[in-house]
């Protein structure tokens, strides 16, 4: 019995753990959300370094007035535009989720910080699962697009889990 006990628990976990979301800070601190001392601060870096995912959720911390987020498209991060932004974000403890695989690009809204370099790129990743029957996506160094999510989807792999699960379940009632 302490064999199916031990069965079911790494089962459930499996189930649960594929699609668990993640808060992830900034920068990992506090107050990253700064114009960059050196190269070596870029949250770039930083972000270049981390793994994100759907569903993850970032969040900045930053004093509520004196500076702001601006979720923007790749043109504006890249020239530093503050004008018409996707998002504006001025709360200092901004979160945003992580909804779909590819980049995502985020800019100081404080006259200046951007050109300074206090701006980030997010890159989510579509997970690379090899399970029988489901294909893994390109990562984004393999295609010129952003990543896209396997059409059978982690969806499917858990009602897959769950239905092994009810038949374990099913098969230790029958021992009792």
């Amino acid at each position: 019995m302490a064999g199916f006990s031990r069965a079911l628990f790494l089962l459930t976990f499996l189930l649960f753990s594929f699609s668990e979301a993640r808060e992830i800070l900034v920068g990992g601190k506090s107050d990253a959300w700064k114009i960059p001392s050196s190269q070596s601060q870029s949250l770039n870096q930083w972000a270049e370094a981390s793994r994100f995912r759907i569903g993850d959720t970032l969040v900045w911390n930053y004093e509520e007035g004196k500076d702001s987020v601006l979720k923007v498209r790749k043109e504006d991060y890249e020239a530093c535009n503050t004008e018409n932004p996707e998002q504006r974000f001025e709360d200092g403890n901004t979160k945003v989720e992580l909804q779909r695989p590819g980049p995502f690009y985020f800019i100081s809204g404080a006259k200046g910080h951007c050109e300074q370099g206090q701006k980030l790129i997010v890159v989510v990743v579509t997970p690379r699962r090899r399970f029988i029957g489901i294909s893994p996506a390109p990562s984004p160094a393999e295609s010129e697009g952003p990543a896209v999510a396997p059409s059978s989807g982690a969806a499917n792999l858990k009602v897959g889990l769950l239905a092994v699960i009810v038949g374990i379940l099913g098969v230790g009632v029958g021992l009792l």
